[in-house]
């Protein structure tokens, strides 16, 4: 199970916090903290899981300790593209190659949708950006993992705002693999 979904900036902006387990909101906020200086003092060359911070891993303790709990989350598994990381907390039972995949797939629909997706995108169309999770993860389960399927939903429920013409905006999230481009190739420019 996916217990949460978190995208941050360079800078620690959170720019998505989805969480499918109820927390309360002092220790979200910590966790937030905790996981993005984590993630963001990471070489470059690290893998991209980690072991869940002591914070979240006892505030989700089974009520009885003799009884194993698989839904207890003790994963962090993230990709940084261009400005933005792109970070899931899940539980064991979910394989961390799979959800490396998951984030790539969400990155390449938000590319799709946005015709070479940048930060500000997600900042000034967050619906889209909630549509895309909602089409793949729904209460913590994924449900969808096919682009086009996910690309297709997003466009039918009318999420998707067109960004004018001649904006002058170039780097966005990627290029190199299908439009994107590795860690520190681009930096987005203003509109």
């Amino acid at each position: 199970m996916i217990n949460a979904v978190l995208v941050f900036n360079n800078s620690g902006q959170p720019r998505l916090t989805k969480f499918y387990t109820q927390l309360d909101t002092s220790v979200q906020q910590r966790l937030i903290s905790e996981i993005f200086t984590l993630v963001s003092h990471r070489p470059n060359s690290a893998c991209n899981f980690l072991p869940l911070p002591p914070l979240l891993a006892s505030s989700s303790k089974s009520p009885t300790p003799s009884q194993p709990h698989n839904d207890t989350p003790s994963l962090i598994t993230y990709r940084h593209y261009a400005t933005l990381y792109f970070i899931l907390i899940s539980t064991s039972t979910e394989s961390p190659l799979a959800l490396l995949d998951l984030i790539q797939v969400f990155v390449e629909a938000l590319d799709r949708l946005f015709e070479n997706v940048c930060e500000l995108d997600l900042i000034f169309n967050f619906e889209t950006l909630h549509a895309v999770l909602g089409e793949m993860v729904v209460g913590g389960v994924v449900v969808e993992t096919g682009l086009d399927k996910v690309v297709e939903g997003v466009r039918g429920q009318g999420k998707v705002l067109k960004r004018p013409t001649g904006d002058g905006r170039g780097g966005g999230l990627g290029s190199g693999f299908a439009g994107f481009r590795a860690v520190g190739d681009g930096v987005w420019s203003g509109r």
